[in-house]
């Protein structure tokens, strides 16, 4: 009696802490990439929950027919081939599953990889994100400025990050825009997001690279594209210069609080893109790092 006692306690303390819960941010999204993925979510659980419940249905089924009962010694169960109506069921609903499943993902894949289709008519705003233990670079070319740990950028406009890394592999994830995509060094990927909405979103490394892994993130606010602007003229009258010498005081292993600078690590250190990892001088000194780093 005390153990059903204990059992009842736990189990309503947990449903208590669950109902306070928040909710899960890739089933929050913010952004149509992460729309379409939330979407894909929601309906790979359907399905199997679906097919969870009709097991259980016919494991209970099962059972109940054909339990254990008494019969004569001597008696012996009827001998049965096979049924090809069940072989069929049985291959053919998980065949139908899977391809619909495919179908569904090659479908969204092409969605998620390229500008979402609602802002296909406006200029992207092109951003460099690059990673370093245990911190993230966020360069602007176009407007010439760069930050640490934390992102600034207008909703309702494409962004194209770049990403690639200055030392191990990591995945650059802002949960509630879309999905993750790796940032490694010697090379370039591209990732299109947009946020519909003004708003603070959290972003993170989701690839375990070191003990600082937990502290790996940044902030994003997403503000009005007027609100943007102004950002941006303040950042130039107001933030210093990055110097070469900063930049690779940086890029020390290490944690770093927020940071604004004018001028990018760009013009000094560019970004491994073009045929086999781009510019000779960026390639090099990303290697260098990322030798040094995986030391650490």
């Amino acid at each position: 009696m005390k153990k059903s006692w204990l059992r009842l306690i736990g189990l309503s303390t947990i449903v208590t802490m669950l109902t306070g819960c928040d909710p899960l941010l890739v089933l929050d999204p913010k952004g149509p990439q992460a729309q379409v993925q939330a979407k894909d979510i929601i309906l790979s659980i359907g399905i199997m929950s679906f097919i969870v419940l009709i097991v259980f249905v016919l494991l209970a089924y099962m059972l109940v027919k054909f339990r254990a009962s008494k019969q004569s010694p001597d008696y012996k169960p009827p001998h049965i081939k096979g049924s090809t109506k069940v072989e069929i069921i049985c291959v053919g609903i998980p065949v139908l599953i899977v391809a619909y499943l495919s179908f569904i993902s090659v479908e969204s894949n092409y969605k998620v990889e390229s500008t979402p289709e609602k802002y296909k008519q406006e200029e992207p705003l092109i951003i460099y994100a690059s990673t370093s233990n245990w911190k993230w670079h966020f360069s602007y070319p176009e407007e010439d400025i760069e930050t640490v740990n934390y992102l600034y950028i207008p909703a309702e406009r494409p962004i194209e990050f770049k990403l690639y890394s200055y030392g191990p592999i990591t995945s650059f994830w802002i949960p509630q825009l879309g999905g993750q995509k790796y940032a490694m060094a010697d090379m370039v990927n591209t990732l299109h997001l947009a946020a519909d909405l003004p708003g603070e979103y959290m972003g993170r490394n989701a690839n375990f690279n070191g003990k600082g892994f937990a502290e790996n993130t940044f902030n994003v606010t997403a503000v009005t594209q007027d609100e943007f602007d102004d950002w941006v003229k303040e950042v130039k009258a107001t933030a210093e210069p990055l110097t070469e010498e900063k930049f690779n005081t940086l890029l020390e292993p290490g944690h770093v609080g927020q940071s604004t600078y004018t001028g990018t690590h760009l013009t000094f250190l560019p970004a491994p893109e073009g045929e086999n990892g781009g510019h000779q001088h960026g390639t090099s000194h990303i290697k260098d790092h990322a030798s040094q780093q995986n030391d650490h």
